[in-house]
This record gives structure tokens, sequence and C-alpha cells, in this order.
């Protein structure tokens, strides 16, 4: 399946998203700014783009492997929602847990984008809930040996 999706520059110099690889999943989000994020810092970081979903269709923030691992930067609300209606600037909400103030640079990849179709979803409140081996067993409950 293809969709089309719209992208709006709102920076002439803003980077816009790129695949890699023919077989990533992610689209590579660039940072259209440059600052230091401190250590134990969050701060929102924009794209200097906004986009256009079909409805039914979401884009999910994620954090970029290797910028967790090598520097233990990542997206705070992984996965972060872009909602089909919403038309504003896509930003980034780093946090930076290492040990190392962490700078970016304009045109730095900070994250992925993966787009995802969204079922119709109904909800409907009932008195019961069918029951199931696992009942109401939370956190931890499936470690049981």
């Amino acid at each position: 399946m293809e969709i089309k999706i719209k992208l709006k520059k709102l920076d002439p110099q803003a980077h816009l998203p790129v695949k890699q690889s023919a077989g990533a999943a992610g689209f590579d989000l660039y940072a259209n700014e440059t600052t230091v994020i401190k250590t134990g810092e969050n701060k929102l970081v924009k794209t200097g783009f906004s986009l256009e979903l079909p409805p039914g269709f979401e884009a999910q923030i994620r954090s970029r492997s290797g910028l967790a691992l090598k520097n233990e930067v990542f997206v705070l609300n992984s996965p972060g929602t872009i909602d089909a209606d919403y038309r504003g600037e896509v930003g980034v909400i780093l946090m930076n847990l290492g040990d190392n103030d962490f700078k970016i640079k304009k045109d730095d990849r900070i994250a992925q984008m993966i787009i995802s179709s969204l079922p119709s979803v109904i909800l409907e409140e009932v008195a019961e809930l069918a029951a199931t081996p696992r009942g109401e067993g939370g956190f931890g409950s499936t470690d049981k040996k």
C-alpha cells in the first residue's frame, strides 16, 4: 500500500524527512536549529516542517538507536504522536540522560518518524468483561514460573 503525505517547509532551509535505506521503516528527522541539551534536561527541538496526514493515519516519533546508545539522548515521550488533524510544526522532545551536555547542530538527525495506519475503534461500556487465565494480574504477573 502506498499513501502520499504532504510536507510543508516552514523554513526554506529545513531538511525534510528522509529514509536512509530502501528497507528502513522510519524517516529520519533533522534538527532545524542549533541548541544544547544539558545533562538531565529535556528540550523541544524544531524540525522546520509540518505535514498533512490522511484520516486514519498517525506519525509516531521515535528515538534513533545510535543517539540513545552512544549519547543517552532519546525521545522523551516515545513514541510521540502526530495526529492526522495537526498542522503545526513537527517538534521532537529530546531528553539527555548522559553525563555530558549534548550539542545539536542544525541538520543533525535527531529522531525517526514512522507512519502508522489506525483502525476505526468504537469504545463500548459494558458491565462485565470476558474472563481470561491472567485475569486482573498486572505488572510482572506473568513472570511467575
